[in-house]
């Protein structure tokens, strides 16, 4: 769970002369789908009777339902087999965007439909377009790599886009590909900021369309752009209520602005419907697993212990889990609240997986960090070496898969090795590891719910009574990840020990601000008490 590295139409030509046309060859054009998916334009060729399920598969595949949009597009393709845009819509099926790359089957299952989709010989320019910009990155070439699939993908679409300006699908695929070339480290910052100037206007045009709200939000999902992915989490959830990822995506922009109730409450809907999604056969575990991540880290920085603590016991009734994800869930909540909570003796002391299989490697991330900080250094150096085989295994995994690996050394190595130095009494060198960490994750954005290393380069600062410069990376911290519950903590305990009254006053009524009225963190009482002395 720790990050090891994050399409497409417009108005009808006229085709030939309507003296040419046959009934089959008309595009129709339909209501958007009854349910509640949100409003998409998608006419084709196919026949009236296929078409409100050509729309809701599109609709699924904007809100990244994969599995139920697959399904979907080959129900159609059953009915319809000369159905041109069911082919594409089972072939997109295929690609699950920024999530996961396509493994070398369904490459090629990809290009089967594509070639399909090409044999039918649609009539419609439109159809074309979105075929041709697909054929390009299924194309039968097994030398190419992530990035290269994506970039002749996104040219085509943007040659397409730029023949149709304006047009919901293909600028929202368009501005989604972009994303997806951020993901790969292309040009990361220039294409979101691109895809986020294709997508605001169209969100201006079409503001029930699910996709522009979807990959705007994905686009701004980095401190420094979040505020502009706003309007449009607010958006989404309304505009597709029925798809649980949907019900989950706006708290990617609440997580990176500290909105911690709102993220809470977009968590809590979108593992509920996830839930019920995957008992009905329709969705993957994952949509339940990846809401609770955000709800338990939105539950930490809001104060609520017990609320998180209750995510970890829920693991146990993830609908259509495996009991082996069930664990290795499990095990990375455990770890990710124990170093949260900064309860060094429990991340010390977390169970060693006992299926490896699960390459558990943030177990071995706290245990290491856990040991190192109670100063156990035999303890601390047993994870760390285990950690760092790990680690090594999942960028060597990473790389045979063809994601692109930094050969930088990876943020979460750093941070163990770091927090061992400072045991050893390596102050310099463990203060160089993390402050290398805090750059690395600064330039790619770092992850939207872990524990930020230039927060923790503040802790070791602070802990090194060297009070004014931990002052100054919180500050840091918390411009890049708003109302995080210990860099608020931290900040306070810094000014205060700097002298700095007003500044300690001002972060321990923030802490105390952002906290749910229930919360249950006992350092809270610090903050109330030095307030009610002020």
């Amino acid at each position: 769970m720790r990050d090891t590295r994050s399409k497409v139409a417009s108005s009808l030509f006229v085709l030939l002369s309507l003296a040419a046309l046959s009934i089959v060859c008309v595009p129709r054009v339909s209501a958007a789908p009854a349910d509640q998916l949100g409003k998409v334009n998608f006419p084709t060729t196919c026949s009236s009777d296929v078409q409100p399920a050509l729309e809701k598969g599109l609709a699924l595949l904007h809100s990244f339902q994969y599995k139920e949009s697959e399904q979907t597009f080959t129900d159609v393709a059953t009915r319809e087999p000369q159905c041109a845009m069911a082919h594409w819509g089972k072939a997109m099926g295929l690609y699950y965007q920024i999530w996961e790359f396509p493994n070398k089957r369904k490459l090629k299952q990809g290009h089967k439909e594509i070639a399909r989709a090409q044999k039918i010989h649609s009539t419609s320019p439109r159809e074309k377009g979105f075929i041709a910009a697909a054929a390009a990155f299924f194309a039968n070439k097994s030398k190419l790599s992530h990035a290269d699939r994506i970039k002749a993908y996104s040219a085509a679409l943007e040659k397409f886009y730029a023949e149709n300006p304006g047009d919901s699908e293909i600028g929202s695929f368009y501005a989604l590909s972009l994303v997806a070339l951020s993901y790969e480290d292309v040009d990361s910052t220039a294409n979101r900021n691109k895809a986020i100037a294709v997508l605001n206007p169209l969100l201006e045009k079409f503001p029930d369309h699910p996709g522009v709200a979807h990959y705007l939000i994905h686009a701004a999902d980095r401190p420094e752009l979040a505020s502009q992915g706003l309007e449009a989490a607010r958006r989404y959830a309304a505009i597709a209520p029925e798809s649980s990822h949907a019900l989950h995506m706006p708290s990617h922009i609440f997580v990176r602005l500290g909105l911690w109730q709102d993220s809470i409450n977009s968590n809590i809907a979108a593992r509920d419907s996830g839930a019920h999604a995957a008992e009905m056969h329709m969705a993957e575990a994952h949509y339940q697993t990846h809401a609770m991540d955000f709800l338990s880290y939105s539950y930490l920085q809001n104060g609520q212990e017990a609320k998180a603590r209750e995510v970890i016991e829920h693991t146990s009734h993830i609908v259509g889990a495996t009991e082996a994800s069930k664990t290795r869930d499990r095990d990375y909540l455990s770890a990710r609240t124990a170093m949260e909570l900064q309860r060094w003796k429990e991340a010390a002391e977390l169970p060693i997986p006992a299926d490896r299989k699960n390459w558990d490697d943030t177990t071995f991330w706290a245990r290491a960090i856990g040991a190192a900080r109670r100063g156990d250094i035999p303890v601390a150096e047993a994870a760390l070496k285990e950690f760092t085989a790990l680690v090594a295994g999942r960028e060597k995994r990473a790389g045979q898969e063809g994601y692109t690996v930094s050969a930088e050394k990876p943020s979460d190595l750093r941070e163990a090795e770091a927090w061992l130095a400072l045991a050893k009494g390596k102050a310099d060198e463990a203060l160089e590891e993390l402050r290398a960490a805090a750059e690395h994750q600064d330039k790619d954005g770092g992850e939207s719910v872990g524990i930020p290393a230039r927060e923790m380069l503040a802790d070791m600062l602070l802990g090194l009574k060297r009070p004014a410069e931990a002052l100054a990376e919180y500050k840091t911290a918390l411009k890049n990840s708003p109302n995080r519950f210990d860099a608020l903590l931290g900040a306070a305990r810094a000014a205060q020990a700097a002298g700095d009254a007003s500044a300690a006053q001002t972060f321990y009524a923030q802490l105390t601000l952002v906290c749910s009225p229930g919360a249950d963190r006992p350092e809270l009482a610090e903050a109330k008490t030095y307030l009610a002395r002020k």
